[in-house]
């Protein structure tokens, strides 16, 4: 199966990134928005020369991370890999 790069998004991103503000990505039910983040724009940073100890991925979906849907708990964790 072809993966479809979404090119337009990870450079809208790639743009938007640094300037301080919170990115929100929606959309329907299952058209790939983890996907988009948790794959493709944490490959294309990766390539821009990002180390990945900089990089955080939570799920907040995650059993293991309910913690972190309290705002208090998602601040007071800095040390989140």
């Amino acid at each position: 199966m072809k993966e479809v790069l979404r090119s337009d998004y990870i450079d809208w991103l790639d743009r938007k990134r640094g300037n301080g503000l919170v990115k929100i990505i929606t959309g329907v039910r299952r058209c790939g928005k983890s996907y988009l983040l948790f794959t493709l724009f944490k490959r294309h940073l990766l390539e821009q020369g990002v180390k990945n100890d900089h990089i955080i991925a939570l799920a907040l979906d995650d059993y293991e991370n309910r913690q972190f849907l309290d705002a208090d708990a998602l601040y007071k964790g800095s040390s989140i890999n």
